[in-house]
């Protein structure tokens, strides 16, 4: 049985990669992939944070004045 290439799949649509636009079928899927990526659609779970812990938060107690 000769080794069959393996047909690798675009992890958005399921239809077969392009070369040109791997791992994607088309500059859409990339695209779309990158928007979802710019528009944090994708997230690393973590712990929960505190609202006081969050970046640029001015608190009235920390300032002076």
């Amino acid at each position: 049985m000769p080794n069959v290439p393996k047909t690798t799949l675009c992890p958005l649509c399921g239809k077969p990669e392009n070369p040109q636009h791997t791992p994607f079928c088309s500059p859409s899927c990339r695209d779309r992939d990158l928007l979802k990526w710019l528009g944090e659609g994708y997230r690393i779970p973590g712990p929960p944070i505190e609202e006081h812990d969050l970046p640029g938060r001015v608190d009235s107690e920390d300032s002076e004045g």
